[in-house]
């Protein structure tokens, strides 16, 4: 026998008609109308119970190897209470359950469940990792035909929920985070793609490993497109405040442009790098995801090169990629405009004109 969780009363199970899902667990009821009320607000009527937590909840779309990397990099964060798993597959969905599951007395409380598109309702993040894994060789702008094909069948199940905010990972990221505002109808600022956070990620371990100073003392960004036209702010990398090209610790002084030119080379050839020896890149994404996610449900107000629609800032229009954007509760809440150099804006320019190129070509 179970309790009706509206009104108290007990109701056995296996008899009762009435019957309703909340994240990953069964609640039974004794009339249609404790049903109906349950399921307009089913917080009210949980309470305390601590076997469906109700702070904090992130949908992760897809379960390949980004998709359970930042589930099982969500899990030991802590950030949040509850953490569904749907993707194409139910058999791998299942297993990607179970084995995170396997580790919960390791790691803060949190309840990890399969879910459906229903769990999107009052989702705080649904993470979109769902597609076609690139293939060695192939660049991110030719899986789009493919992808936002998926997109169109996917994110309307979403968006029809309305979650707090979506984040778009699946590549590639540009294309598909505007293929997806375009679909969803949704408002831009809770629309947004991981775009060059992890690009930034590197760019600032390699300097970090050049100069030889902490990454977390680096200050650098890769701006515009998460690929092959994405574009290194030099200008205004600084190490503790100073400015690279003022005073560069390796180089006793001016960094030498080849040394510069290297550093990007590594930064934007990394992930055919990765692929080449392993078949996808996984663990820094995985770890630039919770990043995001901490900044958005942790209400931080924190920087980011996520990828955004930009529509006016530096001569550009109508197009998601990547500029540093203050990220908080509300998804996007500022757009940080940089004051780029010629050569930084033009190069930022011609990135655009990449993408709306592509967005063009998978009819968006």
């Amino acid at each position: 026998m179970k309790s009706d969780p509206v009104c108290g009363m007990k109701v056995d199970e296996k008899k009762t008609k009435y019957k309703s899902m909340f994240r990953g667990t069964s609640y039974f009821f004794c009339s249609e109308h404790c049903k109906q009320s349950f399921e307009q607000d089913p917080p009210l009527y949980l309470g305390n119970d601590q076997t469906c937590p109700i702070e904090r909840k992130v949908v992760v779309v897809g379960t390949g190897a980004v998709g359970s990397t930042f589930a099982y990099a969500l899990m030991r964060s802590g950030l949040t209470t509850s953490i569904a798993l749907l993707g194409r597959s139910p058999e791998k969905v299942r297993a990607q359950v179970m084995d995170l599951n396997h580790g919960l007395m390791f790691v803060p409380p949190v309840h990890i469940y399969e879910g459906t598109y229903e769990d999107c309702k009052d989702a705080d993040m649904v993470a979109v990792t769902s597609g076609t894994a690139q293939k060695p060789g192939e660049t991110r702008i030719d899986l789009a035909k493919r992808n936002a094909e998926l997109f169109k069948e996917m994110i309307p199940q979403i968006a029809r929920h309305d979650p707090r905010s979506i984040l778009v990972v699946t590549n590639p990221v540009d294309v598909l985070t505007y293929a997806a505002i375009k679909i969803s109808g949704l408002p831009m600022n809770r629309i947004i793609g991981s775009g060059t956070v992890l690009d930034t990620a590197r760019f600032r371990y390699l300097l970090s490993r050049h100069c030889g100073v902490d990454s977390r003392n680096v200050h650098a960004y890769i701006l515009g497109e998460h690929g092959d036209s994405e574009v290194p702010v030099w200008s205004k990398v600084d190490i503790g405040g100073v400015p690279l090209r003022n005073f560069c610790p390796s180089c006793g002084e001016v960094c030498p442009e080849e040394e510069m030119e290297g550093i990007f080379r590594q930064v934007k050839n990394a992930a055919y790098e990765i692929i080449q020896g392993k078949g996808a890149t996984n663990f820094a994404i995985g770890l630039a995801m919770v990043r995001i996610a901490e900044a958005i449900l942790r209400n931080e107000n924190s920087i980011l090169t996520v990828s955004t629609l930009i529509d006016g800032m530096y001569d550009i229009r109508d197009v998601c990629l990547s500029i540093p954007a203050v990220l908080n509760r509300s998804g996007v809440s500022k757009l940080i405009n940089l004051d780029l150099d010629e050569d930084e804006e033009q190069k930022l320019n011609n990135s655009a004109r990449v993408l709306k190129k592509a967005i063009k070509d998978i009819g968006f």
